[in-house]
């Protein structure tokens, strides 16, 4: 009997007809022979309509009651869920984050995963039963309190299960029918991807592709669990992510993987910094110090009349206030200008591995933004990526051109968001 971790996001439980429909799709997999363990997501905007309850009462809510709070609605679905499993004859039994045993570090809202001991889902499923996992959520290993794991930590607690219970997949449901060539609430033509390594979904997730969050992929990759990601909205075979093809899949592995984008980030530019050694450090230090995770970086060439130069650097909008005054009080110290701010950037991202043997994918890249009309501020790249930076009012015209100008269209509108969110 093989082990199956299967994973629902909040559109997939958005309501009483929803948590029915995977309740039904769940007792398939354990009729199908498997072991089945479930990790599920708060239903449809609970999460967000929690955080905007708790902003109502407090500007600043203290992170440990805040988890708290947040951690109410994995439990509500996970409940609803198991109900809904005994309806159809089946036994389930529910646990939150600490009972499955997820063990994390004591960083409130956005803490990371240490440790798997599923002593209990281990003995439900010796059972018989399903057992049904309130994603996004842990307990800390010091202080023993209750724990979020941040943006994609259903995701994460879903792959980080299968790894501890040894499954034999971790199939990622959603309300898209894989991994798609583009943001398919952008480009309707996108192409639904068969098979996508490891690393060339790290570079989507961290470019901006919504399906799957990088940490998800990333703990998947350390422990070489394959993800198969699929639509909780039809029966399609998804995408299957892993080290290699799985199965009878033959994949031709196709130059280029993908275009992602992301309107999440902004730009702090830091005028007028000395150009000489230790500069550079101070103000990254100053950075990191503050505990803002900084993306693409690039420093200007300095004016020899004065010496002096800029660094820019992209960050998560939700950071930019926290680095700006970071910055301000170390401004005497660091000994620059002033620091410029713009929130209304995007950043494209075009990846494929097979972009490390062919010549002349770079100056194809920037001319199909040239044809667009798209003007670049910055640009990043790895053996696998190109990423630059433009208008956020450009994005959607700069993804389509460059995801026609590639050959990544399809022949047909193919791409279907069921739920609406493409997560």
């Amino acid at each position: 009997m093989g082990l199956v971790v299967q994973k629902y996001g909040g559109s997939s439980v958005a309501d009483a007809e929803g948590i029915k429909r995977v309740a039904k799709r769940i007792v398939d997999a354990k009729k199908n022979g498997n072991q089945v363990v479930v990790v599920v997501s708060a239903m449809g905007d609970t999460t967000d309509e929690l955080i905007d309850l708790a902003e109502q009462v407090s500007p600043i809510p203290a992170g440990r009651e805040f988890d708290m709070l947040l951690t109410a609605g994995e439990r509500i679905s996970m409940a609803l869920l198991a109900m809904a499993i005994k309806n159809l004859g089946h036994e389930a039994q529910s646990f939150t984050g600490s009972q499955a045993g997820v063990i994390t570090d004591s960083v409130h809202n956005k803490a990371r995963i240490i440790d798997v001991t599923p002593g209990r889902i281990r003995t439900a499923l010796d059972e018989g039963n399903i057992a049904i996992v309130a994603g996004f959520q842990g307990v800390s290993q010091d202080k023993k309190d209750i724990t979020t794991l941040g943006r994609g930590g259903s995701d994460t607690t879903a792959v980080a299960l299968a790894a501890a219970l040894d499954a034999e997949v971790c199939e990622i449901y959603t309300d898209v029918d894989g991994v798609f060539t583009a943001d398919p609430r952008v480009v309707k033509k996108a192409k639904k991807i068969d098979w996508i390594s490891f690393e060339d979904m790290l570079e989507l997730a961290a470019s901006g592709s919504k399906v799957l969050l990088h940490r998800c992929v990333e703990y998947a990759r350390r422990y070489n669990i394959p993800i198969h990601v699929r639509s909780s909205f039809s029966g399609l075979r998804g995408t299957w992510v892993s080290n290699e093809p799985q199965g009878d899949q033959k994949v031709e592995h196709a130059i280029i993987s993908g275009v992602a984008h992301d309107v999440s980030e902004a730009k702090i530019t830091v005028v007028g910094v000395p150009d000489k050694p230790g500069e550079a450090a101070a103000i990254f230090r100053t950075i990191a110090n503050a505990e803002v995770n900084i993306d693409m970086v690039v420093q200007n060439v300095s004016a020899a009349a004065t010496g002096l130069t800029d660094i820019s650097f992209t960050l998560p909008k939700a950071e930019g206030r926290k680095a700006i005054d970071a910055l301000e009080r170390n401004r005497a110290t660091i000994g620059f200008e002033s620091l410029r701010y713009d929130d209304q950037i995007a950043k494209i991202s075009l990846v494929g591995a097979g972009m490390k043997t062919n010549p002349g994918v770079t100056a194809g890249f920037f001319e199909a933004l040239s044809d667009a009309g798209v003007n670049i501020e910055l640009i990043s790249t790895s053996e696998i990526r190109i990423s630059v930076v433009t208008r956020a009012d450009d994005v959607n015209e700069a993804v389509r051109a460059v995801h026609t100008a590639f050959g990544l269209d399809s022949d047909s509108d193919e791409a279907v968001v069921y739920g609406g969110t493409g997560r």
